[in-house]
């Protein structure tokens, strides 16, 4: 069980930005931007390339939420979002998700 699961099962406390269903949105504990969130989806999946068919739209939803949340956040002109893909790529948590990082 990952840290992140541990989150979204309300077993350690996280500044929760958004939920829905299947995603939750969380603010990184070591922020490398001004905005720096992690989206998350709440189905433990190691890494990118353990996506299996079934979560093409799981993915597509944890892009849609980024560009909501960029939004509600006002800064849907001034972001970047980032995959980490195995240790040797900075992914510190095997439990994919994805980056949004602003200076504004």
């Amino acid at each position: 069980m990952t840290i992140f699961t541990k989150i979204i099962n309300r077993e350690i406390p996280a500044d929760i930005i958004y939920e829905q269903e299947n995603i939750i949105v969380i603010k990184d504990i070591n922020p490398q931007a001004k905005t720096h969130l992690l989206i998350i989806p709440k189905k433990e999946i190691p890494t990118i390339n353990d996506l299996n068919e079934e979560d093409r739209s799981l993915l597509a939803d944890m892009f849609f939420v980024a560009k909501k949340v960029a939004k509600d956040l006002w800064i849907d002109e001034w972001y970047k979002l980032n995959f980490n893909v195995w240790k040797k790529w900075w992914q510190e948590v095997m439990h994919i998700h994805l980056h949004l990082l602003s200076n504004i």
